[in-house]
């Protein structure tokens, strides 16, 4: 119980995003690709039976393109929202509960850390 009381204490606008440590990305033509290797006995076995890539391209879409550059290490999630809403207007709504989501997903898959 104590962790769902913590979880529901944070306060995801107050959050500094940042890439991960270990991830990898280029951003050409303001476009943004991260590189994740795919690890592990399964992704070794598929790599050698199904001819899947050891490492895969995870291209963003254009929201993702905008986000990415601004997580500058100063800038908070709620500082990113708001040129986010003014980027992208009343196609980025609902802004604050699908950027936190996005953010929380990014996390999740490792792409990126927080600071606070």
């Amino acid at each position: 119980m104590k962790s769902n009381a913590k979880e529901q204490d944070k306060n995801y606008l107050d959050y500094i995003p940042v890439p991960g440590k270990q991830v990898r990305y280029e951003i050409s033509e303001g476009k943004v690709t991260i590189y994740q290797e795919n690890r592990g006995m399964f992704n070794c076995i598929f790599q050698v039976l199904l001819k899947k890539p050891k490492v895969s391209q995870i291209h963003l879409d254009e929201m993702g393109n905008f986000i990415w550059p601004l997580m500058d290490g100063k800038r908070s999630i709620f500082d990113i929202a708001e040129q986010v809403k003014e980027q992208f207007g009343e196609k980025a709504e609902p802004l604050y509960p699908r950027l936190v989501k996005y953010f929380q997903m990014l996390k999740d898959y490792g792409f990126i850390e927080f600071r606070n």
